[in-house]
């Protein structure tokens, strides 16, 4: 632990010297465009950088154009350069096209954008996730088939206090215990695909620190499924609390207030759901970063206050990445326990 710590300060303080020498070749260092980077998608696997040169793995590129798919690896298209009648948009072919894959003519001018259906780092790093779970609950399942009757031990104990915390303390209170049951595959399923995300997110060499559920789309599914979920759960009481609230009169007639706004309702619950999960996840990103490019602002301007702002840095930096990693925790349960009370209301009688 003491060698692990040391490093991170040895790392922490040689940051303005990396930036003295980077600021040789570019005076142009851009907070906003590196924390943009990070929080957008891209279609490679960002690994590390080497003497100022990203080394990344390409991912597959799927496009539909003109009638026409084509596939290939996104490295063909690095570095500017053009396959297929395909290259990256720069600022030249306009702010809402930047960093996206358009189609151009033999001279490079603009003539359309695709549909893009590539394997982007935030997707491939859902399949890593995805993929991770699998394993985690085949182990822990074939660990149980063998120690049946004993106590349970290693991963089947991990995985067994998520299932009695996620039941216990989330499903039965709020659905209740007859019909909390079946609903328990998604409610489990939701919180260790948020949580995961949101913790290997943190981690750097994690898809070049893949922001998944920092991208509204993701979160998005997400609450269309518990808004799925939460509609073939409604019961005849539901739809008479929304369509014939027990409210006065006035509310209802001649200006239906209540029943419109009961409706909306409908709509918003997911939607706060989608919101609240990307903002707090898309701020802290957004927080560690901005803590890094100080460092590498004030090492541009001098190496002294470089040095001096590295050590403030570290103590934030790692006080914001303690916190991250609670919000990783809060998040997941917060969006697990709403979902279970908006199920659980549609089923009330």
């Amino acid at each position: 632990m003491k060698k692990i710590f040391l490093i991170i300060i040895v790392f922490i303080f040689s940051l303005p010297s990396y930036v003295a020498s980077a600021q040789e070749k570019d005076d142009n260092f851009n907070a906003g465009e590196l924390i943009m980077q990070h929080l957008c998608d891209e279609h490679s696997w960002e690994l590390f950088n080497y003497k100022g040169h990203e080394v990344a793995i390409p991912l597959p590129v799927i496009l539909y154009s003109d009638g026409g798919l084509s596939v290939f690896m996104s490295g063909k298209l690095h570095d500017g350069k053009t396959y297929k009648g395909f290259r990256y948009a720069t600022a030249e072919d306009g702010a809402s096209l930047k960093g996206k894959i358009i189609r151009v003519d033999e001279k490079g001018t603009y003539l359309s954008t695709p549909v893009d259906f590539s394997i982007t780092k935030n997707v491939a790093g859902i399949m890593v996730v995805c993929a991770f779970i699998v394993f985690v609950v085949l182990s822990a399942v074939k660990k149980s088939k063998k120690r049946e009757g004993k106590e349970p031990k290693g991963i089947q104990t991990l995985l067994e206090l998520f299932i009695e915390f996620i039941s216990e303390g989330i499903a039965k209170p709020n659905i209740g215990e007859k019909a909390y049951g079946k609903y328990m595959s998604y409610l489990l399923s939701a919180f260790l695909f948020i949580f995961l995300c949101n913790l290997f997110g943190l981690l750097p060499f994690f898809p070049g620190g893949a922001n998944i559920t920092g991208n509204i789309a993701v979160t998005l599914v997400l609450a269309l499924f518990t808004f799925v979920v939460t509609m073939f759960s409604t019961t005849k009481h539901y739809w008479k609390h929304i369509v014939n609230p027990d409210v006065p009169t006035w509310m209802k007639f001649p200006v239906p207030l209540m029943p419109v706004l009961e409706f909306i309702e409908i709509f918003t619950k997911p939607f706060s759901l989608c919101i609240r999960l990307f903002a707090n996840i898309t701020a802290g990103h957004v927080i560690l970063l901005a803590f890094v490019c100080v460092v590498f602002i004030m090492g541009a301007n001098s190496p002294v206050s470089g040095y001096g702002f590295s050590v403030m840095t570290l103590i934030f930096g790692v006080f914001m990445f303690m916190v991250e990693f609670l919000v990783a925790f809060i998040q997941a349960y917060v969006f697990t326990l709403l979902s279970a009370i908006y199920i659980g209301m549609a089923r009330e009688k």
